[in-house]
């Protein structure tokens, strides 16, 4: 995988405070000079609106530091909230991360 992708692996339950440490994760990342993110969430039991939240700002952070932010390894209940919400379509998805890195 490039050295210019940096993985962050989600776990537990994606609320507001685990959103509060992803955008520090996401923002370290950036200033680390990682152009290309990939969110893990393989290990997200759970993620609720202000998880949701904490998702687009990461994107928001990753985009206006002229990079590039893809999701991995979601659940059915992330995906029904990304469908709910009508994001799904603004986030690059990918089944695994072996589906990520032949896509990068």
């Amino acid at each position: 995988m490039d050295s210019n992708v940096k993985v962050i692996q989600i776990s537990g339950i994606l609320d507001s405070l685990k959103g509060s440490q992803l955008r520090h994760a996401v923002e370290a990342a950036i200033q680390s000079g990682n152009r290309v993110l990939l969110l893990d969430c393989a290990a997200v039991e759970f993620m609720d609106s202000s998880g949701l939240g904490a998702l687009v700002m990461a994107l928001k952070q990753t985009r206006s530091g002229g990079g590039r932010l893809a999701l991995c390894n979601i659940n059915d209940q992330i995906k029904m909230l990304l469908e709910l919400t009508d994001m799904e379509s603004v986030f690059e998805i990918f089944a695994d991360r072996s589906a990520f890195e032949q896509a990068v």
